[in-house]
């Protein structure tokens, strides 16, 4: 079993009343919501920071990649012809499998 640690924490009388009721409703001791509560927002922040850290990382990949030279580039008058192409042949198919 993990040690254990004392954590004390000042709050209005009125929450903390209102907390422990709602703790008792649910035969949950108040600790274990406050443990749970605690690794809920432990795991949030983790994973808010992870994702802060993933989506920089795309954007500075994206600005690197807009700056080379080297990168082929697709004009949007291209993309639009690609896509009505595609969506034509995705109609067509569509039509045959409803038939």
């Amino acid at each position: 079993m993990p040690k254990e640690a004392v954590f004390t924490l000042k709050l209005e009388a009125d929450l903390r009343d209102q907390f422990m009721a709602e703790a008792a409703a649910t035969d949950r001791p108040a600790s274990q919501l406050v443990r749970e509560f605690m690794r809920e927002f432990v795991e949030r922040q983790q994973n808010a920071r992870e994702h802060d850290a993933w989506f920089r990382a795309e954007v500075t990949r994206s600005l690197d990649e807009a700056k080379d030279p080297t990168v082929e580039r697709i004009s949007h008058e291209e993309i639009r012809r690609q896509w009505r192409s595609q969506r034509a042949a995705f109609e067509k198919r569509t039509r045959r499998k409803t038939k």
